[in-house]
């Protein structure tokens, strides 16, 4: 019996916007940031940051080497949100039948929040969060420390 799940995390973000726009069209900056978290992101079809262009990340998890491939489903520059669904690699050949990424940045009073939304299916109930699902806040404030100092 498949499990399909929803995970969503907020974290407080200084300037709104350039998340996504790092993650859309310089993904390759997360290596620079977290070399040894991400070791890169090339671009394997279309053009940076297009809808439908096809990225694939090389990251580190528990020591070991992995790789998601992902197309960009969707863009929404106007409420700066982002779409990716992984298409291949160890997210969706070891663990979850689908895995869908949306990023969504917003004012919410006096802060700006990134908001992460893990939407997946897993082939049985034998669910366990993986890092990739577990903390997104860790991610944003290791950019924040890193990028976004002002």
């Amino acid at each position: 019996m498949a499990l399909s799940g929803k995970l969503i995390g907020h974290v407080d973000v200084s300037k709104k916007g350039e998340i996504c726009h790092l993650f859309r069209n310089n993904p390759y900056e997360i290596a620079i940031i977290s070399p040894d978290k991400v070791q890169g992101c090339d671009l394997i079809d279309g053009d940076r940051g297009d809808v439908g262009s096809v990225i694939c990340w090389h990251y580190t998890h528990e020591g070991k080497k992995k790789i998601s491939k992902q197309i960009i489903e969707a863009v929404d520059e106007d409420n700066h949100m982002i779409v990716f669904k992984v298409i291949g690699g160890d997210l969706v050949d070891e663990l979850y039948k689908t895995f869908t990424i949306i990023l969504n940045v917003d004012k919410k009073g006096d802060k700006v929040v990134a908001t992460w939304t893990f939407e997946f299916e897993k082939p049985d109930t034998s669910y366990r969060a993986s890092a990739p699902v577990q903390n997104p806040k860790s991610r944003n404030t290791y950019l924040e420390e890193h990028i976004w100092k002002s």
